[in-house]
This record gives structure tokens, sequence and C-alpha cells, in this order.
């Protein structure tokens, strides 16, 4: 596929089942203007939305993505997504995709202000290429998030565990990221704890240890690194989640950046101190992710 694909959802009830969904999606030209002026999406970012990595028309993670999408529309107080519904509409994506890598992106919004609500869509489309990131691997800064450890539980409303579509604070440390120097960064607590990536979550070696920040604290629980901790336990290693400090990132062994589309990027550099990096390791982690994954 060269082009793009857009797929408009009419939502049903969580509950409702059924076996064909087909006559509440409604394919429409991604080229065109789709959506309302009043959308909440565009006006406040006030929805949700997922990423799902495809490898040959193959759509990884499908079940963790969907029940993510819930999560974060619980949190959002949004309609819980019908996810049989949703996984038809994945599947009618990918039907229109051909070889190499793509991503299907899922949207939730509230929907129009003072309108009908929500508003659902899946497009899909080509993956930008990432082979050069995952061979050279990436240099981070750590930037202080704002918040302390426990903001999430104490101010619901923060949506930190949610991923919502309010992505303009991701970007802004992803361009201040670039201002210091580096590719990517790494988000820190107020209190000095690591918590994750503007896009990706963080896996960090310590010997044949594997560790990554608890998904608490605003941590999306990340899919790929599910995946990743999957393949490792398989070869044996030891995973875990626990509250990592900041000052226990220069001692790690190795660390990766680990995202749906980008999949595993090697760190290389931490606010310009070096950091080993595992090739091999590296390369057994992205032909792992790069192979169909349900």
């Amino acid at each position: 596929m060269t082009g793009r694909f857009a797929l408009m959802i009419d939502p049903v009830a969580a509950e409702e089942q059924r076996s064909d969904y087909g006559d509440t999606f409604t394919q429409v030209d991604a080229a065109a203007p789709a959506l309302s002026v009043g959308e909440l999406s565009t006006q406040r970012g006030d929805g949700v939305f997922e990423s799902i990595g495809v490898i040959d028309g193959h759509a990884q993670e499908v079940v963790p993505h969907l029940e993510r999408l819930a999560h974060s529309a619980r949190l959002c107080d949004l309609p819980v997504p019908n996810l049989a519904q949703w996984r038809q509409a994945v599947e009618r994506a990918a039907a229109q995709l051909g070889s190499g890598e793509s991503v299907i992106k899922l949207i939730l919004s509230r929907g129009v202000e003072h309108g009908p609500t929500p508003t659902a869509w899946v497009t899909a489309a080509p993956a930008a290429d990432f082979s050069t990131v995952r061979a050279n691997g990436v240099r981070v800064v750590t930037l202080d998030r704002g918040y302390d450890l426990g903001a999430a539980e104490r101010a619901p409303w923060l949506l930190l565990g949610a991923k919502t579509l309010s992505y303009a604070v991701n970007m802004a440390a992803l361009r201040e990221a670039r201002r210091r120097g580096a590719d990517d960064a790494i988000f820190l607590s107020s209190d000095g704890f690591v918590l994750e990536a503007p896009t990706a979550s963080l896996i960090l070696r310590y010997g044949d240890r594997f560790v990554t920040p608890a998904p608490n604290g605003g941590i999306l629980h990340g899919t790929t690194q599910l995946s990743v901790y999957e393949h490792l336990e398989g070869r044996g290693f030891e995973t875990a989640y626990d509250r990592i400090p900041a000052s226990d990132l220069p001692r790690a062994d190795a660390a990766w950046l680990v995202s749906s589309v980008r999949l595993a990027a090697a760190i290389t550099a931490i606010d310009g101190a070096s950091l080993s990096v595992d090739v091999s390791l590296t390369d057994e982690l992205n032909a792992y992710l790069l192979s169909p994954r349900d």
C-alpha cells in the first residue's frame, strides 16, 4: 500500500455482541476532510488513541492495544469501546496493507461539542523507516516531568496513566531533547525516579536482570515492552518491574527504548555520558519484534 486508508466507526455499546460489525464501518477518503470543526479531539485533544505496528499485513499485539484503549477510555470517562467491533475494524484496515512495515492508528474522541458523541476512526499507512535508529541507537537526555511518583494516584484528573490525544507536552519534550543535542528523552519524576520516554517504554539491563519502571506513577504499560519481556523470559533471563532511582540510570549495562513502530532502539548515551550497547541482543530483539505476534 502506498497511500493511506481510513475507516470511520459508529461505536456500539461495549456489551453488544454480534458476529459482524461491518455496517458500523464507513470507509472515507484519507486525504479528504472527514471531521467536524467542532470535533473535540482537534479542539482540545479530548480523546484517546493507540498505534499498532503492522508487519507484512499482520497487526501486532492487537488485544493488548485494545485493552489499553479501553483502559484509557475508562480513565477519561469515555464510553468503553466494544473490543470485538474495534478488532474487526483493525482486521479491515490490515487487509488493505501489503508487505513491509505499516502502522494502524485507533482514535476514540469525545466527539463534537454539544453534538453526538463519541467519534471514532481507524487509519492505516506505511510506517516511517526506523532501520537506521534500530542499528545506530539513540542518545537521550533526562527531563523533569514535573510530577512526583504519587501524582497519578493523588490526582487522577491529570490522566497520567491514559494514552490521550493531548501529546503536546510529549512533542515539546522531544524538541527539547534535540535542542540539547540528543535524539530522545527519558522523563523523571520530580522526586527523582525514572518514568518513560515521550513515545516509548524504557528497559534497563543489569547483568542478566532486565528491569522497567513499574506501570504506576502515570506510566503507560507498554505493549512492546510486554512482548520483549516474554521473549527475554523465554531465553531464561530475569525480568522485573521496579521503582528505579534516576541515579541508577548511568550504571545500567545496557538500555533500550521500545515502542510499537520504532521497535527496540539501544540507548547509546544518557545526558552526554556514553552507555554500553549490546548490539547482538538489540538485533535479536528487533528480529523478534519484526516477527508476527498476537
